[in-house]
């Protein structure tokens, strides 16, 4: 690998590593009592190759599901493959950061995402959720899954993950303080209730990657697909050199496939729900 090239393949790279990480460790768990009756909309942001999207279609075909992601080549494979399934009730469709979504207030009963820290500032996280609230319908709700990174035995991946922790705090791309995680788990439960969510709810998974589990190859790809991702702002914020970074993921690489190797990637689900009414939005509180 030359470090610091082709950032964007690196990236898509890594959203397609993570989506099939959660969908073997995950499977449809967390969907399962989300979803809305028949007939109902679900929209997937960030979806990436369109994995998330299409098991949803294809468990449940009462469902209108739309994902959206700001890469065409993406897009474009995720559109195939609900062709080659046969699944007419998922489409897919290009939405940049960079504007709102195209969508009429109350369009979905269901909104969705995951993994969306690490390319998502601070300072958009309210606009984000403002949008998704105004996008869902009276009573709808927002799930979303985040991670402060994996939990392994290897010292290179540790070390790694720092890199990449540090990376993005220096970059002013995270909720961290000091750069040793990414902060967003923390923060997130409060975020919402800010964007007026109510009945705010946090629950925890752990995805077994060790070696000799099931889900030991999907993990190691998704775990070094992040590192490239964010090689270049290793670099660009002198977290390490160049040398560093390549010697490291040699010793990464060799590392996650020792016979000792044990690792967990702990996940935080937060959901919300669309108040029906005003009456629904807790009362402001006076601090002392």
């Amino acid at each position: 690998m030359s470090i610091g090239s082709a950032t964007q393949d690196h990236e898509i790279e890594c959203l397609t590593q993570l989506e099939r990480l959660l969908l073997e460790g995950l499977g449809n768990a967390l969907a399962e009592e989300e979803l809305p009756p028949d007939g109902g909309r679900v929209l997937d942001l960030a979806c990436g190759a369109g994995n998330w999207s299409l098991e949803l279609a294809f468990q449940y075909p009462g469902v209108e599901v739309l994902g959206i992601d700001s890469h065409p080549e993406l897009i474009e494979r995720a559109r195939v493959q609900a062709w080659a399934r046969n699944l007419e009730h998922v489409s897919f469709q290009v939405v940049t950061g960079r504007e709102s979504h195209p969508f009429p207030d109350a369009s979905f009963d269901r909104i969705y995402g995951r993994h969306l820290s690490p390319c998502l500032p601070p300072k958009a996280w309210p606009r984000l959720l403002a949008e998704c609230c105004r996008l869902l319908k009276p009573g709808g709700k927002l799930s979303l899954i985040e991670s402060e990174g994996p939990l392994t035995t290897s010292l290179a991946a540790e070390r790694s993950w720092c890199f990449v922790s540090e990376a993005l705090q220096r970059a002013g791309q995270s909720f961290s303080v000091d750069g040793r995680h990414l902060g967003i788990t923390v923060v997130l439960p409060r975020l919402l209730r800010q964007a007026g969510f109510v009945d705010v709810r946090v629950r925890s998974h752990l995805i077994e990657w060790s070696q000799g589990s099931e889900t030991h190859l999907a993990g190691c790809k998704a775990f070094l697909s992040s590192f490239k991702r964010f090689a270049s702002l290793i670099l660009t914020t002198g977290v390490a050199s160049k040398e560093e970074l390549e010697q490291l993921e040699e010793q990464t690489l060799a590392e996650l496939q020792d016979e000792d190797f044990c690792a967990l990637w702990p996940l935080l689900t937060v959901r919300g729900r669309k108040p029906v009414s005003p009456d629904e939005l807790p009362p402001e509180r006076d601090w002392w």
